[in-house]
């Protein structure tokens, strides 16, 4: 029992949460557009890739399908984040996402971690590592003030 497997959880270390997250993510990323969903990337110092969603009530006015695509995003960066490099990722649901059924979407999600994968990886090699926003060293932040 030597080999323990990849830890598959979705820890909140794993999760963009703060706005000034998603505005520099928003501000410097690179993109990728697949048909039913548009992906902004950018590589950090961390340790892994890092989720953030945007689904708008453009995409569906029911809450429950819009619940049903976050739940699906979540889950397949879970399944894929062992082999994602470290970036911060804003997936954003287009509006034709709420027509689609679960395996439809996981499909298109998985097309979303391949390219992923590829694009971010090449431009992490050779290029100075951007530090995390909200990580305890980062300078600027409140919480090297004890």
């Amino acid at each position: 029992m030597g080999d323990s497997p990849p830890n598959f959880g979705h820890p909140r270390a794993s999760r963009l949460l703060r706005p000034a997250d998603f505005s520099a993510l928003r501000g410097s990323g690179k993109r990728i557009s697949l048909k039913h969903f548009q992906c902004e990337y950018r590589p950090h110092a961390g340790a892994g890739a890092r989720l953030g969603m945007a689904v708008s009530r453009r995409v569906s006015k029911l809450a429950v399908a819009r619940n049903r695509i976050r739940r699906q995003i979540r889950e397949s960066f879970r399944l894929h984040r062992p082999q994602l490099p470290p970036c911060d990722v804003l997936v954003i649901a287009r509006n034709s996402t709420a027509q689609l059924d679960n395996r439809a979407l996981r499909v298109e999600l998985e097309q979303l971690w391949r390219r992923l994968a590829v694009q971010a990886a090449g431009m992490n090699q050779g290029l100075p590592a951007v530090p995390l926003l909200n990580a305890t060293e980062a300078p600027g932040t409140m919480r090297d003030r004890v």
